[in-house]
């Protein structure tokens, strides 16, 4: 991830803008955020709840539960919004937001713009509008088919912090299956190169040290 503060490529990148105008409106202090294939964009794990419009690239929302299982709700290309549910409600611990391709946003924090954001119109209705598709969309989801190493790749992934499972008998729990059926599966992954044991019930991803 990286943050662009270049006022210059900030306006380009507003100008190009479909909602150019609503965005002039606010007195606010964009920057541009640039993601990597792969990079969460929006996770419960972020400090800093942000406002985030996809102006090129793509991205993957989706929900994880506690288990594993992976709910996909929607594709997002340009144009998309992030962080307009987080506007009017608390963040959800499940929801997660992934690079597809290199990306980039126009960002700026909701905490600090929020009484400004709630006070313009024409920017609430743009959020509206936001809302009413992702409703329509969920109304529709299933849960994608998965394999309990599959759930618990992504249990690692996405709900452990730093990507890395503490606690055999803790994540069985959460994964409902044994702490034998776990520990078989988590030596396999590490034999296959998935996972690294760094201690005691401790495995982490790979994928996580880059």
């Amino acid at each position: 991830m990286e943050k662009i503060y270049d006022k210059k490529k900030i306006a380009d990148c507003i100008a190009k803008s479909r909602y150019h105008a609503v965005l002039d409106s606010l007195d606010i202090d964009f920057y541009l955020i640039k993601y990597e294939k792969g990079e969460l964009v929006s996770s419960p794990f972020q400090r800093d709840l942000l406002f985030q419009i996809v102006e090129q690239g793509s991205i993957n929302i989706c929900l994880i539960r506690d288990d594993g299982t992976r709910y996909s709700l929607s594709n997002g290309t340009t144009d998309y919004f992030l962080g307009d549910m987080d506007i009017f409600y608390p963040r959800s611990g499940n929801i997660y937001a992934e690079a597809a391709e290199s990306l980039i946003c126009i960002s700026f924090p909701i905490e600090k713009n929020r009484d400004l954001l709630l006070s313009n119109s024409g920017f609430l209705e743009l959020v509206c509008r936001s809302l009413s598709a992702k409703i329509g969309t969920m109304t529709a989801i299933d849960a994608a088919p998965a394999s309990l190493t599959e759930r618990v790749l992504s249990y690692m992934k996405y709900k452990c912090a730093d990507e890395t499972l503490k606690g055999i008998e803790k994540a069985a729990f959460h994964l409902h299956c044994s702490a034998r059926q776990l520990q078989r599966i988590l030596n396999q992954c590490e034999t296959d190169g998935l996972v690294k044991k760094t201690g005691k019930g401790t495995y982490r991803l790979l994928s996580a040290e880059g």
